[in-house]
């Protein structure tokens, strides 16, 4: 007979995801022990190999609830039957969003995926490819002749090369938030670095400076 799962497994389970990436995240998938894991979770480590059979699952499970986010983000902007240019756009802006919610997945799915076996890394990657494929797909709807000419593809993997790696420098407490930078990357993308435009947050400051600046030559004048 099948085991009735309790009322809290899915939170539960969510919760030793989250706290997992965390640490695979700040130390490393191989320094990682499930001890460390359980003990974050508050849980004993029989009670954490209820949900998972070993550390080798739980980084599949982490890699993969990530990839199904991305791609449930995916199906959410294709639903919504935006003009190419639109849609692209939103693409773009929801990634960047998700990854500021998500950057201990993201950084465990940027550098700890070569440690799954080869079958658990192609399930991964092959979630990888399928989110590229949308992107690729958004860019041939905007410019079909770049698809004609197979620049779809490599264009999604520059775009990807700007907004993957946002996590090392893009920090919680910075000038600049990834709801700021959201639309920065959708300039840049679409229209080349003449079509970027700053940040409010950042012109707001770039004003009050300029205030400050104005009034400190003022009180230095004879």
């Amino acid at each position: 007979m099948a085991r009735v799962r309790s009322a809290g497994y899915d939170d539960q389970r969510e919760l030793i995801l989250a706290q997992a990436a965390a640490l695979f995240a700040r130390q490393g998938y191989t320094a990682t022990s499930m001890n460390e894991v359980a003990a974050a979770c508050g849980i004993s480590k029989p009670t954490l190999y209820h949900y998972v059979r070993d550390k080798h699952e739980l980084l599949l499970r982490v890699a993969e609830a990530h990839i199904a986010r991305l791609e449930a983000l995916v199906a959410d902007v294709a639903a919504t039957a935006l003009p190419p240019r639109e849609r692209l756009a939103a693409l773009i802006t929801r990634f960047v969003m998700a990854y500021a919610d998500a950057q201990h997945e993201h950084r465990v799915l940027t550098e700890d995926v070569k440690f799954l076996d080869g079958e658990a890394r192609e399930r991964v990657l092959g979630g990888e490819r399928r989110v590229v494929a949308a992107f690729a797909q958004a860019v041939r709807a905007l410019r079909p002749e770049l698809g004609d000419a197979a620049l779809a593809t490599p264009l999604t993997m520059l775009l990807f090369g700007m907004i993957n790696w946002m996590f090392t420098w893009l920090k919680p407490d910075g000038a600049h938030s990834h709801a700021a930078m959201a639309p920065v990357v959708v300039d840049l993308f679409l229209g080349g670095l003449a079509a970027v435009q700053p940040p409010p947050e950042a012109a707001a400051r770039q004003r009050a400076e300029s205030r400050r600046s104005t009034m400190t030559k003022k009180e230095t004048l004879p």
